[in-house]
């Protein structure tokens, strides 16, 4: 049945006048542009990352043409078996480079190089249209999964002399070709998935087909591009380039990605031809690999030598939403650095609240920032706006519906995030389901996020070293500085010292300095805690620093010692000798994970995962603890 339509379809097409049917692949190019979503966010978004100094006028153009040659190619393609020869030679003509070609052939073996250009089904016509013998000719191709509308399609292509070679099994059927001086032509594609070779296109990493380069290597062949030029509505010339590389299959699958990117560049209306309507970077965004580069060879080492980079550019747009708590943006910093050196061309998008930006700063773990919009009515329309940068992944460590909408809303078409029993996050793409059996009360948040991450390809090592800020001129010897204090607790006043026992603290150290910090919320905590001392020796900025100033003073400290809150964790980052109390919270899953000297304290008899009353933390045992510090 499908034989019979697709053959009814051809031969009235191949009779058609040529009007009716321009106008045809107009109307269903531009339908398809913009009656398919995915689509057209696909066409845009390779240009995009192709074109990004094109004004979005040129994108809009490109797009058009491309929709529309994409259908006229198609109806031709339904024709071809159907045309008489003098309609093809009507259709197509060989241009100077290809005539050269055929009138004096290179004595050498030849493998072509055929790219996805408009019209490009009739490039099986060159036995027709060259005036002399060519050498024998063999094309790669990929079967139909139907057999019969398979065998149909080999017949009619191969009835001007040229085999069609199975790309299961066609190898070695090319390469005896070759050796006996013949040619051979086979498509190299940006997107071979895992069979294919990792390189770069438009400065992207892509998976290549290798294949030219292979059967050149094996026969000593030389490589052309042979590739239709659309001339007009069912108008083409056929052009050949000859492509000089080094003589291994690497150099010449680099070589061959380096031409196709000239030659779309140097002229609109070859680019226009192109199939960008074809997802040309697919191979790296395979979600359960989406977070390290991954193909059956590498050649990223050579494309780099070949072009001159010192590093990968970083193309592919990864956004990651951060958490709404200081402590959980320290402890998220580690994963988010792992994620650079996993995915070394990523250019990495931080979306987090404003004043945690100059923090992710610091790190340098992120190409660009993104303080969250106030709330309001125009929060959602931020988020909304982000459809035309076009970003790829959108990884959430956040867990709320406010944050996976905001995600949906950028138009990312793969988004990430953990689910837990009985909270499903449909507005997601791809979760990793907590495991049953996963106990999170005894395994550290980061444990979580790293599983998470690794369930969806991250690799490598995450680095729990401090990363400290250089420390400025001016700053006292650690033997002299003073020891900082954090007595609040903004989110859940349980978790607070008794401001009695601080007291006690203090009053314990009659000879050191101490600097108690906090937000504007623990002002009236800290402000009880420094009463009655003098300020020379307890000095009360709670609430007078930003992230910025508090950082630098917390680098002044000899010894912190603090309640569980975001300072403990920010201090832990910087390698801040710190002793941290611990009653309610579980430190297991919270406490402080960088590898910086860190002491934790809980009440007696309470649970290493925590549940205790901090007022039964006697003042005597957080006293010795900081005298075993060497603070005296």
């Amino acid at each position: 049945m499908l034989i019979a339509v697709t053959s009814s379809l051809g031969w009235l097409l191949a009779r058609a006048p040529r009007r009716p049917i321009a106008w045809a692949s107009v109307l269903l190019g531009n339908l398809i542009l913009w009656l398919a979503p995915g689509r057209r966010r696909l066409i845009f978004s390779n240009l995009q990352h192709a074109f990004p100094d094109k004004p979005a006028a040129w994108h809009r153009r490109i797009a058009r043409l491309s929709s529309q040659r994409l259908v006229e190619t198609a109806m031709l393609s339904l024709a071809a078996p159907f045309l008489a020869e003098r309609q093809i030679r009507a259709i197509a003509r060989l241009g100077p480079s290809v005539e050269a070609w055929v009138a004096s052939p290179d004595p050498k073996p030849v493998v072509f190089g055929t790219v996805h250009l408009a019209l490009w089904e009739a490039q099986t016509w060159l036995g027709t249209l060259a005036r002399s013998p060519i050498p024998e000719f063999g094309i790669i191709y990929r079967p139909l999964n139907n057999p019969r509308l398979d065998s149909f399609v080999k017949r009619t292509r191969e009835r001007f002399g040229f085999r069609l070679l199975s790309r299961k099994k066609g190898f070695g059927e090319a390469l005896g070709i070759l050796r006996n001086g013949g040619c051979a032509a086979v498509l190299f594609d940006q997107n071979a998935g895992r069979q294919g070779a990792l390189a770069t296109f438009f400065g992207r990493v892509c998976s290549t087909t290798e294949l030219p380069g292979m059967l050149a290597a094996h026969t000593g062949a030389r490589i052309r591009t042979f590739y239709p030029r659309r001339t007009g509505f069912w108008r083409v010339t056929f052009e050949s380039d000859s492509i000089d590389h080094d003589g291994t299959a690497a150099g010449a699958t680099i070589a061959l990605n380096r031409w196709l990117e000239s030659a779309l560049s140097a002229e609109d209306d070859l680019c226009a031809s192109w199939l960008w309507l074809h997802d040309r970077w697919r191979n790296q965004d395979v979600p359960a690999r989406r977070l390290r580069l991954e193909a059956k060879r590498n050649l990223l080492d050579e494309d780099l030598r070949a072009r001159g980079w010192a590093c990968l550019p970083r193309k592919t747009r990864v956004w990651v939403r951060m958490p709404n708590w200081l402590g959980d943006v320290v402890m998220a910093l580690p994963l988010v650095r792992a994620l650079r050196a996993s995915r070394p061309d990523a250019q990495i998008h931080v979306v987090a609240a404003a004043r945690f930006l100059p923090l992710v700063a610091a790190w340098k773990v992120a190409d660009h920032l993104h303080p969250l919009p106030a709330r309001g009515w125009g929060y959602f329309s931020f988020f909304d706006g982000l459809r035309r940068s076009y970003p790829d992944v959108w990884l959430l460590l956040t867990n709320s519906a406010r944050g996976d909408l905001e995600a949906s809303l950028s138009g990312c078409p793969q988004r990430f995030g953990l689910r837990r029993r009985g909270r499903p996050r449909p507005f997601l793409t791809h979760t990793w389901r907590v495991p049953a059996d996963f106990d999170e009360r005894t395994h550290h948040q980061v444990d979580l996020w790293e599983r998470f991450l690794r369930n969806f390809g991250l690799e490598g090592e995450i680095s729990l070293l401090p990363q400290p800020p250089a420390r400025e001129a001016g700053q006292p010897a650690p033997e002299e500085a003073a020891i900082g204090l954090i007595p609040g607790s903004e989110n859940e006043p349980a978790k607070r010292w008794p401001i009695a026992h601080w007291r006690s603290l203090i009053s314990a150290f009659p000879g050191r300095r101490f600097v108690i910090f906090g937000t504007a919320a623990d002002r009236a905590v800290a402000y009880a805690v420094a009463s009655g001392f003098p300020p020379e020796r307890v000095k009360n900025i709670a609430g007078q620093t930003s992230l910025e100033s508090f950082s630098r003073r917390l680098m002044e400290c000899r010894l912190l010692v603090t309640n569980d809150t975001g300072g403990m964790h920010l201090a832990n980052s910087m390698g801040v000798p710190l002793i941290a109390l611990f009653g309610p919270t579980n430190p297991v899953r919270t406490g402080p994970i960088f590898s910086g000297p860190f002491r934790i304290l809980q009440p007696p008899g309470c649970p290493a995962t925590g549940g205790a009353s901090l007022e039964d933390l006697a003042p005597a045992t957080v006293i010795a603890a900081v005298r075993e510090e060497g603070v005296a």
